[in-house]
């Protein structure tokens, strides 16, 4: 993975109200599950165009960061900031902010492709002039439209997910494993989707065991099983 200091931006870049660009900040962080402290003391600041790659081994918290990231659980100690504000004074308005893939991928496995996208765009910010077909077509799902999500394979199942990402106007990318049952073509899609979404100012937290080939980004890597996140 190549770093850079220089986050690439363009005129088109998702940007907050008041023209402010989108910063992700953590302070202090902890986590517990099962009276077990996951990670403690952690701290970080995520700019735009930025990535953050979480890397540890199995049970280090790296799903569960990701979760208190994006408000499925809260830390028990810290606080997160959105540009600037805590996450818990913005409630419904961080969430429309954030697109998330996790390792079930979010879908609706009764509903089929294309019922999948008008429910993401019905719950957060929709782009303009969104085509819902145009974006199944572009993760590889032209004639699986209106196929149900249940009678596709895992790798068609993740590319719904994928297309999600292209419908909603989320400038964070908080992303579980999303290289999971993809093939070739589909690795290297998604290494072009990300560095399309940061030249255009948004970040991305994310986990992966893939070696992720990305150019031109500013990447930090943050290993929780890192001495300075464990319980002293």
């Amino acid at each position: 993975m190549t770093q850079s200091n220089a986050a690439r931006q363009s005129p088109s870049s998702p940007r907050p109200e008041g023209d402010l660009p989108p910063s992700l900040v953590a302070r202090d962080l902890e986590c517990v599950r099962d009276d077990r402290v996951l990670f403690t003391r952690l701290s970080f600041e995520l700019r735009s165009g930025g990535i953050l790659q979480l890397e540890g081994p199995n049970g280090s918290g790296k799903t569960s960061l990701l979760r208190i990231l994006c408000g499925l659980r809260l830390p028990d100690a810290g606080e997160i900031l959105w540009c600037g504000e805590s996450t818990s004074d913005l409630a419904g308005e961080f969430h429309r902010d954030i697109a998330y893939v996790g390792h079930l991928a979010g879908i609706k496995r009764e509903l089929t492709p294309l019922e999948n996208l008008r429910v993401t765009i019905g719950l957060g910010r929709p782009r303009d002039g969104v085509d819902l077909e145009q974006a199944l077509d572009e993760v590889g799902l032209y004639g699986f439209e209106d196929v149900p999500v249940r009678n596709l394979s895992a790798g068609q199942t993740r590319r719904v997910a994928l297309a999600r990402l292209l419908v909603a106007r989320a400038k964070l990318w908080v992303l579980d494993e999303p290289f999971t049952a993809l093939d070739r073509k589909g690795v290297a899609y998604v290494e072009r989707l990300l560095e399309r979404h940061t030249a255009e100012g948004g970040l991305i937290a994310l986990t992966t065991h893939h070696t992720v080939n990305v150019s031109d980004t500013q990447v930090q890597i943050l290993n929780l099983s890192e001495p300075r996140f464990r319980p002293e």
